[in-house]
């Protein structure tokens, strides 16, 4: 049959599930764009830049259960894509990225949008595929989003020149085999190593990432039954219940309070799941974990990488666990385990003598009591912002941008379940939250979504506020407004004691929200926050963006902060932390006799 390749495309992208394609189109795909007007299942969405499109499209991923589709023209529309695309891919966010090509059909040399796009895709995808005839069109986009949800999740791209979608193709018909799963099976030896391993601890500690967001009831039952506390990861927050008694915190180490360095100290093994040992995860490798290390995760290239493990098992989080649970059942003790065919020797048990539930509800009291002291007559303190949106938004989906305002976040919030906080983690590109929230809100549109911007990221993505305002999707973007590009300025003035081009220029927020027809909200103190977010909210469930200027209080700093400036100031060579540590001294001198110099 004769059909144009541009219907081919739309009806692999139904059949792949997805929902959602983002872009701007141009003169190489009107044909796709024209196409896609006529799908029923699929919404094209015209962004305002497409840097945004692949932020919307990762939020897509990462809060729904399809695939967000970037949709770009070549060139430009590729290389404006790629920040997104690359966030996506070392957060491991499958996306699907429909990179237009030029022509191929012309002979002609030096065409429009012409460069290798391929070579700049293939570092920041898991793979590019080029269909060679029409009749590969189907198949190979099918392919891509089996191909981005297998094993560690991440993009993919197809690239698919321009004369496809422009001229009509002969193609026999749209069969499509599906790849059986290559995922590993974890080895029988290996979990029943791991298992003695956990059974003989005195205190086992739990540590996980989002990889184990698909397993939540596993992981609990697991906690319970080993009355083990859980940490997590930064992207893992809400994999296990942050109500649960035995949660912990987002994080170890230097980088968590001290009570969770108290009850996390005393662990003489841990079961790693899900997750990488990343530097941002585990704030600038901010603890050693126990000799007795068990580590799983899907991708095999991450074990024994920055940690060695007692036991290393390349296996998906929830098949492991169901595995783990029934070894844990079976009665006998073993004090010698075998993995392959090394032996596992084990630390000798700690007796259970602490009632480690006891502790964690001892600290968390503590630090919530010692937040709600906190108060500033002059702006809104983090713990009044974050315990009024736990409250006026039990359910809400949060959007945090690269900075301080994910660090905030990671540690007030109390979440319930995963795919409801997303923030740019490894790759840390600023810009994300408002374009993600406007993306997350397409794909849950029963849900609040809340956008945690700083007044430095909004600068960069705000206007995608415009395309939320012209499609009646309406986020809640909280503004964190301090003047500066706080984090780093904060890095500066611990290490440096001064900041450069860390200040920004003054802009009006209100003025802002009125460019892009959303609502102009303003929470200046502790006192008017619960009732302007209330107004927000408001707003927003009756389908109008709002943007809420948030006079945020960054006066101290996070816990994550003050651990990643210890742990790499410890790091560094002697000589050179006498150095920084005199420089600082000496600026603050000259800068407090500078302050007292009259006028």
């Amino acid at each position: 049959m004769k059909i144009r390749g541009s219907d081919i495309v739309v009806r692999a992208l139904e059949d792949a599930g997805a929902t959602l394609a983002f872009g701007i189109p141009g003169t190489h795909n009107i044909e796709l764009y024209d196409a896609l007007e006529g799908s029923k299942r699929v919404r094209p969405i015209l962004v305002t830049d497409e840097q945004c499109a692949s932020f919307m499209a990762d939020a897509v991923s990462r809060t729904s259960g399809t695939i967000g589709v970037v949709n770009v023209v070549p060139g430009a529309g590729v290389t404006h894509c790629l920040s997104g695309v690359a966030e996506a891919l070392m957060d491991n966010v499958p996306l699907v990225v429909l990179a237009c090509g030029i022509r191929g059909d012309t002979g002609r040399a030096f065409q429009l949008h012409d460069i290798d796009q391929a070579a700049l895709l293939r570092p920041v995808t898991k793979a590019v595929f080029k269909p060679a005839a029409a009749g590969e069109i189907y198949g190979t986009i099918r392919r891509a989003f089996d191909l981005a949800r297998s094993g560690t999740p991440g993009p993919v791209a197809v690239e698919i020149p321009a004369e496809f979608y422009l001229l009509m193709q002969e193609v026999d018909g749209f069969a499509y085999e599906a790849s059986p799963s290559a995922d590993p099976e974890p080895g029988d030896a290996d979990v029943a190593a791991a298992a003695a391993l956990l059974r003989e601890a005195g205190r086992p500690l739990l540590y996980v990432g989002n990889g184990a967001a698909g397993a939540v009831p596993l992981v609990v039952e697991l906690a319970e039954r080993l009355n083990a506390p859980v940490a997590t990861t930064i992207q893992g927050k809400g994999v296990f219940p942050e109500t649960h008694p035995l949660w912990l915190w987002n994080g170890l180490g230097a980088s968590a309070p001290p009570f969770v360095r108290d009850v996390s100290g005393g662990a003489d093994a841990m079961l790693a799941l899900g997750c990488r040992f990343s530097e941002v995860g585990t704030a600038s490798y901010g603890f050693t974990p126990p000799a007795n290390l068990v580590h799983v995760d899907i991708n095999p290239d991450v074990l024994q990488r920055n940690f060695p493990a007692r036991v290393a098992i390349a296996c998906d989080a929830g098949r492991f666990l169901r595995t783990l649970l029934q070894k844990l059942a079976e009665k006998g003790d073993r004090h010698t385990s075998r993995t392959g065919s090394v032996a596992v020797p084990l630390l000798a048990p700690a007796r259970r003598g602490d009632d480690v539930r006891a502790k964690i509800a001892t600290g968390h009291r503590a630090l919530e009591a010692a937040w709600r002291d906190q108060h500033s007559p002059d702006t809104v303190t983090p713990a009044a912002l974050f315990a009024a949106l736990d409250r006026l938004a039990p359910r809400a989906i949060y959007a945090t941008d690269s900075g301080n305002g994910t660090f905030l976040a990671m540690e007030h919030l109390r979440l319930d379940e995963p795919r409801r906080f997303i923030g740019p983690i490894d790759y840390s590109c600023m810009g994300y939250a408002v374009p993600a929230a406007i993306g997350a809100k397409l794909a849950n549109p029963d849900r609040d979504v809340i956008a945690l911007a700083g007044d430095g990221a909004l600068l960069m993505t705000g206007l995608e506020l415009l395309t939320a305002s012209a499609l009646g999707v309406s986020p809640v973007v909280c503004v964190l407004r301090d003047g500066e590009l706080a984090q780093i300025a904060q890095f500066q003035r611990t290490s440096l004691n001064r900041h450069t081009c860390s200040v920004l220029p003054p802009y009006q927020v209100e003025s802002f929200a009125g460019a892009v027809n959303a609502e102009y909200l303003h929470a200046r103190t502790d006192a008017d926050v619960e009732g302007t977010l209330a107004r927000a909210l408001a707003f927003a469930r009756a389908g109008r963006p709002v943007m809420v200027e948030v006079d945020v209080d960054y006066s101290r700093k996070t816990f994550f902060t003050r651990g990643v400036v210890a742990t790499t100031f410890n790091r560094l060579p002697l000589g050179d932390r006498m150095r920084m540590l005199a420089r600082a001294a000496v600026r603050h001198l000259a800068g407090a006799v500078v302050s007292r110099r009259p006028g």
